[in-house]
């Protein structure tokens, strides 16, 4: 049993005056739930997305596992079983459901599985993609198949985290007839097993999907289409749902948006909020190529100054909450390692710091930001951070932005000194948010290397399958984390959804890493 709580777990904050009751069947269910979200896909090839572009993955395409409503540990979904079959977690055993059938009527087999795993990690490894899912496949040695059935992977070390891997959308199972070996597919079409079909799509803009005939998985889909448009500003979407053009609005809340609607309690009669506790978290990246942000000093300087209870209450209003560790509230092997080192913002202490390292003068540092991916209130953000680190008179600090794509290539080339970056964990595990982040090839594109993480600490405590006993490991990582200040966590969200009061569902849609399962929200018929 993991010793963690179920962190996708929403309570229904209403603004509601009355109950409604359920409709199985009716013309309201032909009408398509409209769902707006600041998370556009940047790839529709999941071999080559490791980002938000799985919220549409989820609902398009299968993985042999997943995480059904409220639950916290995989289960199958492709599959009908999958396990350890040895004694020393190294080969993980896959029985597929049957009569499995990609969205096109083409047979989903386990020959199917097997290319899917074998072309993200030869895309990864021909530089086709860079960057991308297969990084999550670290531990994985060969993936073979016993029949039409049977998937069987080897692993190169013991990884208790791996059915956690499994249910991630990177996983997704594609069709071999229509995504080829040695490149991405171009286009706007997806070939899956998932719930829902792709309609239609129109980058930056709208995906139209309708209920997979084919389908055959865990999920129970409670209505027969869903469509979900992309906005760039909060303000537009919250709009758009006051004005009955879409029925859901998640993933990209401005912070006064959702202060907005808790203040308008019961004078907002067709409105429901959402609120549950989440795991998603700001940090940011210090590249040590730069001039300045090598030296250790500097970066312990720049942490004794963040001022991260300010941050959470001007830009984002208390929405989100202050984070001393890049392991959330939440989790088994969450700390406070930076609040235990640092304590209080004091630019006394980060003045010595700096002068017992013979630096005198203010540190010139540039940070970046992406302006279209995490909301409107980044740049605010990034603002109120210049403001306290000039205050100390210890930085002088210049800001740029890029929207995401160019964000993106800026910081694989290495070209940003301090940058930020979000994180929705892949699966709820503490691993999860220190594994990707460390390494001579990460997440970030930015080498950290730490061979007592790696080597040590990783390996041990993915012998372990009880998480909740390797709590001292996770401790170990993050003093590690705290003493190099390669990154440093900002703060950690919570999780809202705005619905319509003809909606029903929003409280069971997301997962433990706050996808929203489309399939879980449906239409009320009556008040």
């Amino acid at each position: 049993m993991r010793g963690m709580r179920p962190v996708a777990a929403l309570a229904s904050m209403s603004l509601l005056a009355g109950c409604g009751l359920l409709s199985s069947e009716g013309p309201d269910e032909e009408e398509p739930i409209t769902v707006g979200t600041m998370s556009a896909p940047s790839t529709l090839d999941p071999a080559k997305a490791w980002d938000s572009s799985w919220e549409l993955y989820r609902n398009v395409f299968q993985t042999l596992l997943s995480f059904p409503s409220g639950a916290t540990e995989p289960e199958p979904d492709a599959a009908e079983s999958c396990k350890f079959s040895d004694a020393s977690n190294k080969v993980f055993t896959c029985e597929l459901r049957e009569g499995l059938k990609f969205s096109d009527g083409d047979t989903l087999d386990a020959a199917a599985v097997k290319y899917s795993f074998d072309r993200m990690r030869t895309l990864e490894a021909k530089g086709v993609v860079k960057g991308g899912p297969a990084g999550l496949l670290g531990s994985l040695d060969t993936v073979t198949t016993k029949g039409d059935r049977t998937v069987v992977f080897r692993l190169k070390k013991a990884d208790a985290t791996f059915p956690f891997v499994l249910a991630t959308p990177a996983m997704s199972i594609v069709d071999p007839g229509d995504y080829p070996a040695d490149k991405l597919r171009t286009g706007d079409q997806i070939t899956g097993s998932g719930p829902y079909s792709l309609k239609a799509y129109t980058a930056g803009e709208k995906a139209e999907l309708v209920k997979n005939s084919h389908y055959e998985g865990a999920a129970d889909v409670k209505n027969d289409a869903v469509t979900i448009r992309y906005y760039k500003k909060s303000s537009a979407m919250v709009d758009a749902l006051k004005e009955k053009q879409i029925d859901v609005t998640f993933r990209g809340l401005a912070a006064e948006d959702v202060i907005a609607m808790q203040n308008r309690g019961r004078r907002e009669q067709d409105i429901e909020l959402v609120e549950g506790a989440g795991t998603e978290i700001r940090y940011l990246v210090f590249n040590t190529k730069d001039a300045w942000a090598r030296k250790l000093p500097v970066r312990r300087a720049f942490a004794q100054v963040v001022d991260r209870a300010a941050i959470a209450h001007k830009v984002y209003k208390d929405t989100v909450e202050p984070l001393y560790s890049m392991v959330p509230r939440g989790l088994t092997g969450h700390a406070t390692g930076f609040f235990d080192d640092y304590g209080n913002p004091s630019s006394a202490k980060a003045r010595k710091i700096l002068t017992d390292a013979g630096i005198t003068a203010p540190v010139p540092l540039t940070l970046w930001y992406t302006t279209d991916r995490y909301g409107s209130a980044t740049a605010l953000e990034f603002a109120e951070i210049k403001r306290q680190l000039e205050a100390s008179g210890l930085f002088e600090i210049t800001l740029k932005s890029r929207p995401w794509t160019e964000f993106q290539d800026g910081y694989s080339k290495g070209e940003y000194p301090v940058f930020g970056r979000g994180w929705f964990p892949d699966f709820p595990d503490a691993d999860n948010f220190i594994a990707p982040f460390v390494g001579p090839k990460n997440v970030l594109n930015t080498p950290y290397v730490s061979k007592e993480i790696t080597d040590e600490v990783l390996p041990r405590e993915r012998r372990e399958t009880d998480r909740g006993a390797v709590i001292d490991d996770f401790e170990r990582a993050q003093e590690i984390l705290v003493d190099d200040v390669r990154l440093l966590p900002l703060w950690q969200g919570k999780q809202y959804i705005m619905a319509s009061e003809e909606i029903a569902g929003g409280e069971r849609a997301l997962d433990p890493s706050a996808i929203m399962m489309m399939w879980e929200l449906q239409r009320k018929t009556s008040w």
